[in-house]
């Protein structure tokens, strides 16, 4: 069942596998640049940890003149002979600031191909995954965008996968760090002293098993976060997109309580979160505390009681050398508590991304598929049932035949059916039982676009996208959509450059957008438009007027020339003389077309061949206008309501 909020939280049941895996296999793609990245990244570590053992190695043996070699006299960048004189001493330490030097170069060349290359590799991971999983959402079936909100959706197109290019962004060096650090450091405190390296490193597996435990606490927290995050943005975008409403009925105060509860509800979840976490990090930090005391009390005896470089006892070089590296061992080590709070925010996050991206369309083209190279027009419902999920059916079996290039007019109460039949002729249902066929073959056998290219649906509040006029038309034709348009004082002589033109009588888009525009009724107030056909309509068509915006959606369904069109209350928003126009032009273009047409206003129906009405999702009454007007059914009944709401009040 879906979540009532978008909150998504079924769609992990739909992850196959382990989702970071899933994340990692999309890494693999650029796997070359990954891999140099990460030599980089461990050369970076390796370079940080250079100048520490050269001030080691410059108090023993140029400071002190000891006789202990040390780690880079063992690595052969120093000489083994103990060095005695003040030339050689500083000829000793013009060594070590030259090594010193080259360890900093070495690790900002490093450090710089290390994070170019893991970061513009984060970079086209979340490129590739946004697009695969807009993608995928897309060609889901209709019936998953009615049980999810769109906030919910937006949450894991952004907010999710955002969070994903951040954990391997930055988490992935902190795992190089925390590996090419403790490994290295742990090497070479090992060196120096075996004993105090084992008080020193003590801490690391004690840091790791808590960091394990720190993710089963805290796992259910942030699972619980993002759900909560989702409800709270499909709240917010459900009281600003309805904002209208609310200021109408003055429902400030009790929208702001709603907010507030959700509002109230991420704060609760979030600080539960986060006592966890400063918890589990104090107790991090009293740890390596402890370990700092014990270094500093075990390795001042070895000196105090030992005499320095001989017998195994720590230097006072080394002595140095473990409290410089101590800081840099813990640190990244501490920082494994944050990595796993960051890890256990990605995985909930790849859970929603991958989980979505496992669900498979309900709806998609068989194996093999019909693709016919004309489709007439011929529609049949062969006693067909459809129901939204487990609910009771809408449609219910229903039979009607419909010849290429007849006119139906659909006629009911709303709720009676009329719009989900139609729907399913275009495939964005399947039937529960029985068939529907276009030219005899059921829509289930064809290419699901082949079909879909072929019916045209112009509804009651159609969608228009944030561009111009043209290209909100022109999105009915792919050919026309991606024609080069030119305004019309640009460069161009105001059409578009259609490379396509010979396949349409040699037109251009241009001259094809406006056709259709004219024959919509929409060329006249679109030439009135700022820009003409170059004005920007705003978000959903803001800008335009409703019956404007339904005369740009019939114009955009005719411009692909389909063989079935279907008007879903179509002419609601326009006034009486618009109508009448729309209706004298859409009888020329539909002449040779399927049309069926759902009509408030029955004069819209009234020279349809065959008026339908529905009731309850079944056909209640069939025939011509004139037949049901003289059976004195329901539908002459609503004939009569309407002709006596127009007509003329009587003079007095």
């Amino acid at each position: 069942m879906a979540d009532d909020h978008g909150g998504l939280e079924h769609v992990r049941d739909n992850v196959d596998g382990h989702p970071m895996v899933s994340l990692l296999s999309y890494a693999r793609t650029y796997w070359v640049r990954l891999t140099l990245g990460v030599a980089a990244a461990f050369l970076t570590r390796f370079a940080r940890l250079v100048p520490p053992v050269v001030v080691a190695a410059a108090i023993d043996r140029a400071i002190r003149q000891s006789g202990e070699t040390g780690l880079l006299t063992d690595v052969g960048l120093l000489p083994a002979e103990r060095v005695a004189g003040q030339a050689a001493r500083l000829a000793l330490l013009e060594q070590l600031v030259l090594i010193a030097v080259l360890a900093y170069l070495l690790r900002s060349a490093a450090r710089f191909v290390s994070r170019y290359l893991l970061q513009a590799t984060a970079q086209k991971v979340q490129r590739d995954l946004r697009d695969d999983t807009y993608d995928h959402l897309q060609r889901l079936s209709m019936s998953f965008f009615a049980d999810h909100q769109t906030g919910g959706l937006m949450s894991i197109l952004n907010s999710d996968i955002n969070r994903l290019e951040q954990f391997l962004n930055t988490e992935f060096r902190q795992f190089i760090r925390v590996v090419a650090t403790v490994g290295g450091i742990g090497v070479i405190l090992w060196t120096y002293s075996p004993k105090l390296a084992l008080v020193a490193l003590a801490p690391v597996p004690i840091i790791g098993l808590a960091s394990g435990q720190f993710l089963t606490w805290i796992e259910p927290r942030y699972k619980s976060i993002r759900e909560t995050v989702a409800r709270l943005n499909t709240r917010l975008e459900n009281n600003l997109g309805g904002a209208a409403v609310i200021k109408s009925f003055d429902r400030y105060g009790f929208e702001r309580d709603r907010v507030a509860e959700q509002s109230e509800a991420y704060h609760d979840e979030k600080v539960a979160a986060l006592r966890i976490r400063r918890g589990f990090f104090a107790a991090l930090r009293m740890l390596t505390g402890v370990v700092f005391v014990a270094v500093l009390y075990v390795g001042g005896t070895d000196i105090i009681a030992g005499t320095p470089g001989e017998n195994g006892a720590l230097t006072l070089g080394g002595f140095t050398l473990f409290f410089l590296l101590l800081r840099r061992l813990y640190s990244p080590m501490r920082r494994v508590g944050k990595s796993a709070n960051k890890y256990q925010l990605a995985m909930s996050s790849a859970e929603r991304v991958f989980g979505l991206l496992g669900r498979d369309p309900e709806i998609t083209s068989p194996t093999p598929a019909h693709r016919p190279e004309t489709v007439d027009g011929d529609v049949c419902f062969d006693d067909v049932t459809f129901s939204y999920g487990d609910r009771e059916p809408v449609v219910r079996n229903v039979s009607l035949d419909v010849p290429a290039g007849s006119t139906v007019g659909l006629a009911g109460a709303t709720g009676a059916g009329k719009s989900t039949l139609l729907k399913l002729v275009a495939r964005f249902h399947d039937v529960d039982d029985g068939a529907v066929r276009v030219d005899g073959v059921d829509v289930r056998d064809y290419d699901l676009q082949a079909l879909r290219d072929e019916v045209a649906i112009v509804e009651q509040s159609p969608y228009l996208f944030s561009g111009t006029v043209a290209e909100n038309i022109a999105y009915g034709d792919r050919e026309a959509l991606e024609a080069e348009w030119y305004d019309d004082e640009g460069t161009g002589d105001g059409r578009a450059d259609d490379a396509s033109g010979d396949g349409h009588d040699g037109r251009t888009a241009r001259e094809r957008v406006v056709e259709v525009a004219k024959a919509a009724e929409a060329d006249e107030f679109v030439r009135e438009l700022p820009d003409g056909y170059d004005t920007r309509v705003g978000e959903r068509g803001v800008k335009l007027s409703g019956g404007q915006r339904q005369r740009i959606a019939i114009a955009r369904a005719l411009l692909n020339d389909p063989a079935v069109i279907i008007f879903d209350e179509a002419t609601s928003d326009v006034d009486t003389e618009t109508e009448e126009l729309i209706q004298q032009s859409l009888d020329r273009l539909v002449e040779e077309r399927t049309a069926f047409v759902i009509a408030h206003r029955l004069s819209t129906i009234r020279d349809a061949d065959e008026v339908v009405v529905m009731d309850e999702g079944r056909i209640a009454e069939r025939g011509s206008h004139d037949e049901l007007v003289a059976a004195g059914g329901s539908y002459a009944d609503l004939w009569h309501g309407q002709a006596d709401e127009e007509a003329p009040p009587a003079d007095d």
